[in-house]
């Protein structure tokens, strides 16, 4: 499981990448502030060069899903760009972010003057495409407690920091909730299973972060 499967455009020549954002408008966000919801004008594209932002589905119960996490260099929002529709899905600051706007209108002029932006463009999707569909195998035939488990080690690996003890401390601010979300499993269930890997020492948590203390047993837990 990936957490994000949005890009960060570097397959794209530094000049052209650079004279993208050169004229961007620059904009900030508090943490917990969305920054487009679900229907709304696909007017362009936001890269972020600082802070995490994250990319959520919410079903009519009022269930989140989330399906990315963006992290600085990633730009988000980019398939309006190309097509122009409201906005797929919901993007809310997890903390404080500094992000730049490319409008639609000056993507479209630019793209006009480089065309192998788009060609570019449809390799990145199909890139996408792909990522995405290897999460809808794991959310289809993964049990709860591998899906779980992945998301833990998604997490460890894009946003975690290794500690002098050989384990790995995830950032506070992603609590039982969003794991829970990030997996795609109920809470209640997400709570239960955390709560057994702390007594077999698998994962910690302190002061409000989770810490997978061995990444190789929580690997193991996946194929059990």
């Amino acid at each position: 499981m990936e957490l994000s499967v949005y890009g960060t455009w570097s397959g794209l020549p530094n000049k052209i990448a650079s004279e993208l954002f050169a004229n961007a408008t620059f904009c900030q966000l508090k943490a917990g502030d969305t920054l487009f919801q679900t229907g709304d004008e696909g007017d362009g594209c936001y890269r972020l060069d600082k802070g995490l932002l994250k990319v959520s589905l919410i079903s009519p119960q009022v269930r989140e899903r989330i399906i990315a996490i963006i992290t600085p260099g990633a730009v988000v929002g980019d398939l309006a760009v190309i097509d122009g529709l409201p906005r797929s899905a919901s993007v809310q600051a997890f903390t404080d972010c500094e992000l730049r706007f490319l409008s639609r209108v000056a993507f479209e002029r630019l793209a006009q003057e480089h065309p192998e932006i788009h060609r570019y463009l449809v390799r990145l999707l199909a890139a996408r495409l792909r990522q995405a569909d290897d999460i809808i195998a794991s959310l289809a035939f993964l049990p709860a407690k591998a899906r779980v488990a992945h998301a833990l080690l998604a997490l460890a690996e894009n946003i975690g920091t290794e500690t002098d003890s050989g384990g790995v401390l995830i950032p506070r601010i992603i609590n039982q909730g969003d794991i829970a979300a990030l997996a795609g499993v109920a809470r209640e269930n997400t709570n239960r299973i955390l709560s057994k890997w702390e007594r077999k020492k698998l994962v910690t948590k302190s002061s409000g972060s989770y810490q997978i203390v061995d990444k190789a047993k929580l690997k193991g837990e996946i194929d059990e």
